[in-house]
């Protein structure tokens, strides 16, 4: 399971890049709809209407079949970019029910700089660097689902950590 903060439509494309194994994205069913984006996305995605119970429960068999095919998923665990000032918004339960339910191990991934660079704020951003890092991750297989709201905010304070360390 990967998750990294959601900064920027960069975090798409950067995942892409670092992710070593392939992987398939879980993602709100509304993005489907943005023209050109919503074509390919509806391709390497599945979907999840949040206001839906059995959209979320299926959530899980797509993830599992995924899963058995030797995919990995990746959440934006946010459920969403956050605005400008926030710097790492709550964290949703999502991705570490389907961890735990699924004992796979959490991968947390720090984007540093997409905001900077292509924010979702009309002509905003700049060239520079764009860094991420990779964090140890947290192995699932001797938790419980009971454990999902612990194990939401170890690896929220993972990434909420290395936001907040000062950089050059």
């Amino acid at each position: 399971m990967l998750v990294a903060n959601h900064t920027s439509m960069l975090d798409i494309m950067l995942m892409l890049k670092i992710s070593k194994n392939p992987f398939v994205f879980v993602g709100k069913k509304e993005l489907g709809k943005i023209p050109l984006f919503g074509f390919f996305y509806k391709r390497v995605c599945i979907m999840v209407d949040r206001s839906d119970s059995k959209s979320r429960t299926a959530v899980y068999r797509r993830a599992q079949r995924r899963l058995n095919q030797g995919l990995s998923i990746c959440i934006f665990p946010e459920g969403g970019v956050p605005e400008e000032e926030v710097l790492l918004d709550t964290f949703k339960d999502g991705a570490f029910r389907m961890a735990t339910a699924h004992k796979i191990p959490v991968v947390p991934i720090t984007f540093y700089d997409n905001k900077k660079r292509f924010s979702f704020s009309f002509l905003s951003g700049g060239p520079g660097p764009i860094r991420a890092k990779v964090h140890t991750f947290f192995e699932t297989g001797l938790l419980e689902e009971d454990n999902r709201s612990e194990l939401r905010q170890w690896v929220r304070e993972v990434i909420l950590n290395e936001l907040t360390k000062k950089r050059p």
